[in-house]
């Protein structure tokens, strides 16, 4: 058996490794330290190297376990602390509930993780998948990106900080629910208005404590976003069964269009700038550029950046045509993030793009818009394994050079090899060499990825919206 280190060189180092499996350099970081390579990537590390199968690390070579059998994969069990807010204990693939145990997560290969339920009693079903952000809990489950999907914070203390009527991007709550380590706890800001418990019951959101989300976010990351069922039941009664067959049952987000669900469904415009300490939201009085902004699941946040950057804006839905679009005589076209399969959302958005192109109006996208924007100039999409979901993501500029520290949500992203002549890699992400934008200078078209909105998250990249400000004041 060769050690992982013998692997690396055969496969050229660690970038080449990475590259070979399509992983980051910390994924190889972590094959080093545990000293064996993940089953999900011997395919590709077979293939570059062409070793014999008994050849890979499976287990420490120090370990006396027998190295033909990989080592599983870490239990998603319940936290045991002992106390009043022990949480049940059982593996995850247990049938019988365990005592105390009102809530459930059901993956789509039938493991079961037990928990206390809190939030809206019921279930929902969608992809699972985890978040690494801070700050910002109630932001991010009102973000419409993340229709479809069930979130885990890897963040340990979510509810910390309560709900307010302000922390919003958009009306109702696009997540399914949550999954925490911790209970919730009792609010302490001072803008604090309700419980966050009270304020998932009124989105009907459920949610569920007490989860070991290391490990779920260890097995997202090693074998990808899986389907499943997240069931609060206060009485304690589930129907397992049934909620393996809709765990396993649910087609996935590939392919899946969202956008429709998450727009708005009539033109409206949009006036309110960026918060401020004491005095709440501002109001743009003084546009000077007209903006229309695609919905294909905007947030609140992005429209308040365009106005406080000078921009009267009007909003239209995802399905709106490039007539309808520049009826408004916009001096710029501004292309939404959104969730779902950017190829299906494409079907009626690509079209729309494209007439914008062509009557020569800036057009400036972000997170699905980045993506919509790609394929319109004749690009592909291809979705992530774990996709990009948090606060603290490095892109590189490779213009400036320059690394930001960016907020991102996306499962999807812009195949690189797949760009046409006159479009250029504008941005990079350090964490796994993905694409996080493209410009195209013939069109006076750009699109980022990532979030320069920031909310939650660092402000590295609010200068893009004065970008493309600059792009429209230049006619």
């Amino acid at each position: 058996m060769r050690t992982v280190e013998q692997i690396l060189a055969l496969m050229g180092g660690a970038s080449a490794a990475a590259a070979h499996c399509g992983v980051g350099t910390e994924a190889i970081r972590k094959w080093r330290q545990a000293r064996m390579i993940p089953p999900r990537h011997w395919p590709a590390v077979l293939a570059a190297t062409g070793l014999p199968l008994e050849d890979l690390p499976r287990t420490p070579p120090s370990s006396d376990a027998d190295t033909s059998t990989p080592t599983p994969e870490p239990e998603m069990t319940a936290a045991t602390t002992p106390g009043p807010n022990a949480a049940p204990a059982a593996r995850p693939d247990a049938d019988t509930v365990p005592e105390g145990a009102t809530a459930c997560l059901v993956l789509g290969n039938g493991k079961v993780v037990w928990g206390r339920g809190f939030g809206a009693a019921g279930k929902k079903v969608g992809e699972v998948c985890f978040n690494t952000g801070m700050t910002g809990y109630q932001e991010t489950l009102t973000d419409p990106s993340y229709a479809g999907q069930i979130i885990t914070f890897t963040f340990p203390h979510i509810g910390n900080v309560g709900a307010n009527a302000e922390d919003t991007e958009a009306t109702t709550a696009a997540a399914l629910g949550l999954v925490v380590k911790a209970d919730l706890t009792e609010p302490s800001n001072y803008r604090a208005t309700r419980h966050l418990d009270d304020w998932l019951k009124s989105h009907g959101l459920p949610g569920i404590s007490g989860v070991d989300t290391r490990a779920l976010t260890v097995l997202i990351r090693d074998a990808g976003a899986p389907n499943g069922v997240i069931c609060h039941a206060p009485d304690g009664v589930f129907d397992l069964p049934a909620l393996r067959a809709e765990a396993a049952g649910w087609p996935g987000l590939e392919g899946m269009d969202l956008a429709k669900q998450v727009s708005c469904t009539q033109p409206y415009k949009w006036d309110e700038a960026l918060w401020s300490w004491g005095q709440g939201y501002a109001r743009q009085a003084a546009p000077k550029h007209k903006v229309v902004a695609v919905d294909y699941g905007a947030k609140r946040n992005i429209l308040r950046c365009l106005a406080d950057a000078g921009c009267e804006v009007t909003v239209v839905p995802a399905t709106a045509s490039a007539e309808e679009i520049l009826r408004h005589e916009p001096d710029g076209v501004f292309l939404s993030n959104g969730p779902g399969d950017p190829a299906a959302t494409g079907a009626y958005a690509v079209p729309a793009i494209r007439g914008v192109l062509e009557a020569g109006k800036p057009v400036f996208g972000i997170c699905l818009g980045h993506q919509l924007l790609a394929l319109a100039l004749g690009a592909k999409t291809y979705k992530l394994d774990r996709g990009h979901r948090g606060a603290n993501q490095p892109v590189k500029d490779l213009a400036t050079g320059r690394v930001e520290i960016t907020s991102q949500n996306h499962g999807f992203a812009v195949d690189d090899k797949s760009l046409p002549p006159g479009v250029t890699i504008t941005h990079v992400s350090l964490f796994d060499g993905s694409n996080e934008g493209i410009a195209c200078e013939s069109k006076r078209a750009f699109s980022v990825q990532y979030h320069p909105e920031a909310s939650p998250g660092p402000s590295d990249s609010h200068h893009l919206f004065h970008r493309f400000t600059g792009m429209m004041a230049a006619g």
